[in-house]
């Protein structure tokens, strides 16, 4: 199941990468390497925070077939389907969701203290769309004061207390990752954020 998720997850934020490039009209390859770098950019990071070797993406290459047919399936057939702009906030909650609970888990299979498996969800979640947004020339998602990171802790710590409550392996990440959706969703359907800093010039 964690497999499966892994890649919906990675597909999902290609897409996100794939709509990225499509506002900024960027080229065929443009597409693809957003679509890719956005995929497995977070689950990148955190294998290599984690010690994992292989990288996922280097022994299964089917995270990279599987992010480049998104990117470009969603450049084909974007225009008849969604609008750019709801598109990318819609799909990134969704990949945000996933990725929170899959790298949350990973982590957590691999022996890691409850803090570092938190931060490692959140790396997960984040880590792609902050790489697609800085390609893209964009303001980050994360640090624009949106309940984003934020949504992916959330999810990451409710799957960490899951098996301290004999939930079920599956309804565990099911119900964290619906957390971490719904806040997010929240988040952008009434503009929710945290506070926010704004530092005052002296006249």
């Amino acid at each position: 199941m964690i497999y499966v998720m892994d890649l919906v997850g990675v597909a999902v934020f290609a897409v996100t990468g794939a709509i990225a490039a499509g506002r900024k009209q960027m080229d065929g390859f443009g597409v693809v390497v957003l679509a890719v770098v956005t995929g497995i950019g977070g689950g990148t990071l955190r294998d290599v925070l984690l010690g994992v070797r292989p990288i996922f993406w280097v022994a299964d290459q089917t995270y990279i077939l599987v992010a480049v047919a998104a990117g470009l399936l969603t450049m084909l057939t974007a225009r008849l389907w969604i609008s750019f702009e709801k598109g990318l906030a819609v799909a990134d909650a969704f990949g945000l969701s996933l990725f929170a609970v899959i790298g949350t888990q990973h982590a957590m299979d691999a022996g890691a203290p409850g803090v570092v498996a938190v931060l490692m969800g959140v790396i997960t979640g984040v880590a792609g769309g902050v790489i697609r947004d800085m390609l893209a020339n964009e303001m980050p998602f994360v640090l624009r004061g949106e309940l984003y990171a934020t949504a992916a802790a959330a999810g990451s710590v409710l799957l960490l207390v899951f098996p301290k409550t004999g939930v079920g392996e599956v309804l565990g990440p099911a119900l964290a990752l619906v957390l971490c959706l719904a806040i997010r969703l929240a988040a952008i359907r009434w503009r929710i954020q945290l506070p926010i800093f704004r530092l005052m010039r002296r006249p």
